[in-house]
């Protein structure tokens, strides 16, 4: 896949300005959507847009779905405006941080509205909007199995689906049967509820068309155990009798830590081989119903991955196995056509890895932050990129471009300023915006939190934490006319 020569902006939903407490589907993704057209940026990426637990940190990449989006993204007011819900349902509307995302106030504020919102829909929608709801349901087949398990969850909410009764956990067609009767009106309230996502989706979509810019989608390669996806696809991935996992995934140990024990069940890949891949590719159509780009995280685990022994903590007992390689793309390429992915692959070093990316053109990620900035010819120093890379001056795992600057040791500051000729007034993070964007990597891409130049305190993630992460928001007004004009001359200068 060709990428045009372009720039972009990493900012995920939920880091929007919005009235209720977290980014969502409304104005705040229109305005934003519109600054990003001011500035000439042709590309806003996004993490994964699936349902998000407490359990799990709020993490996007740790989902009950890969397919569903989540429910706390929907505007509200955009159900007044359906009529689903009255202006004055939504008062008061509680004193919510503007910087940051209270997500256990979120949901207590929030999903009595869905709720009412699906009470009055069930009792007075017409023919129309019932029938675009059916047809919704007919055309995502992954839907049905994600609001049984849903409903299911909801009312087992101490127990995770591999400790089900055995009907239910092995998917007999009579237990799911008798599930499904008796928690009709809960599967109706999740269907409802990502029709409505999906439609408001649709309408951010449009948005984005009209300006010019087109959305990166993110792809997790693994999924969450407790997950609608392994529930109902248990042939898709390697797990006992019971849905237990015989081996779940990580990284081996490297020189100075110890690996990372990920715990989500590993794919069981020749027996996905023999199925052409179908799960893979629902996911993926799916996808691209969201997205024009995606995102393919730790690609290595597509070539190679580690799989460690699921009765053991310690990632040193893993073991490297074959992934599907070519034949999985290949399998792409013959259902879906030229797909435009974006390979992360930082961190391993693999000549396998490398010529399936070429033989694709899938272009990598290069982060100036793992640079050495006294060593010449270092692969991440932007002045080094070769042109089918991503170029980002931080990602959602990274600190920001000024918490690294600060906390960078005085020779490599030095070096650094030296290799990037900084100097003047400029501030730090508009010399490695403009770095990247003159590099001849393919896309430019920066962060919402490196064009305020803010600090460590507004990371989005820390790899490896489960308290304080994806909470941070950007503060209404701050992404104004000044940042989207520096942005449109860097285009004009660097990109075009």
């Amino acid at each position: 896949m060709r990428f045009d020569r372009s720039g972009g902006v990493f900012c995920h939903l939920t880091s929007l300005p919005g009235d209720h407490g977290i980014g969502d589907l409304g104005d705040g993704a229109s305005e934003f959507l519109s600054f990003l057209g001011d500035a000439d940026v042709r590309h806003w990426q996004i993490c994964p847009i699936g349902p998000t637990l407490s359990g799990a940190g709020e993490s996007p990449y740790q989902s009950p779905s890969a397919f569903a989006g989540n429910p706390l993204l929907i505007d509200l007011s955009g159900l007044v405006d359906d009529g689903w819900l009255d202006a004055a349902d939504l008062e008061p509307v509680p004193e919510f941080p503007d910087d940051r995302v209270a997500y256990d106030a979120v949901r207590e504020y929030k999903l009595p509205l869905l709720r009412t919102a699906f009470e009055r829909f069930d009792e007075a929608a017409g023919e129309s909007d019932r029938a675009e709801l059916a047809a919704f349901c007919d055309r995502e087949p992954w839907l049905d199995d994600y609001a049984l398990f849903r409903a299911i969850s909801a009312s087992r909410p101490e127990d995770t689906w591999t400790e089900w009764p055995e009907g239910l956990r092995t998917r007999d067609p009579d237990a799911l049967a008798e599930a499904r009767e008796r928690h009709a009106e809960e599967v109706r309230y999740r269907e409802f509820v990502q029709w409505t996502f999906d439609r408001q989706w649709r309408e951010v979509r449009e948005v984005a068309d009209d300006e010019g810019v087109s959305i990166v989608g993110d792809v997790p390669i693994y999924v969450a155990l407790d997950s609608a996806d392994v529930w109902a696809n248990p042939e898709a991935f390697r797990l006992d009798e019971g849905g237990r996992p015989t081996a779940v995934a990580g990284v081996p140990p490297n020189p100075g830590d110890d690996g990372q024990r990920w715990g989500n069940p590993v794919y069981d890949w020749d027996r996905l081989a023999e199925r052409d891949y179908d799960w893979w590719m629902a996911r993926f159509r799916r996808l691209f119903e969201l997205a024009d780009v995606a995102r393919l995280d730790h690609f290595l685990g597509f070539v190679s991955y580690w799989a460690i022994p699921a009765d053991s903590d310690d990632p040193a007992d893993g073991e490297w196995r074959d992934g599907p390689g070519r034949d999985l793309f290949e399998t792409v390429e013959r259902e879906l056509g030229e797909a435009p992915f974006i390979a992360e692959d930082l961190g391993f070093e693999e000549p396998a890895m490398d010529d399936l990316m070429a033989e694709f053109g899938f272009p990598g990620m290069r982060v100036p932050q793992y640079a050495d900035w006294c060593t010449e010819g270092n692969q991440y120093q932007p002045m080094h990129y070769p042109e089918g890379v991503v170029g980002y001056t931080s990602t959602h795992d990274t600190d920001t471009w000024v918490g690294y600057y600060d906390d960078l040791p005085g020779q490599q500051r030095d070096c650094f300023r030296y290799n990037v000729g900084a100097g003047g007034d400029r501030a730090v993070e508009w010399e490695i915006i403009e770095e990247v964007w003159r590099s001849e990597a393919v896309l430019a891409m920066t962060t919402v939190q490196d064009l305020l130049g803010l600090g460590s305190d507004a990371r989005f993630n820390e790899p490896g934490t489960l308290d304080g992460n994806w909470e941070w928001r950007v503060p209404r007004g701050a992404l104004g006319d000044e940042i989207a004009d520096r942005l449109w001359e860097l285009a004009g200068k660097h990109v075009w």
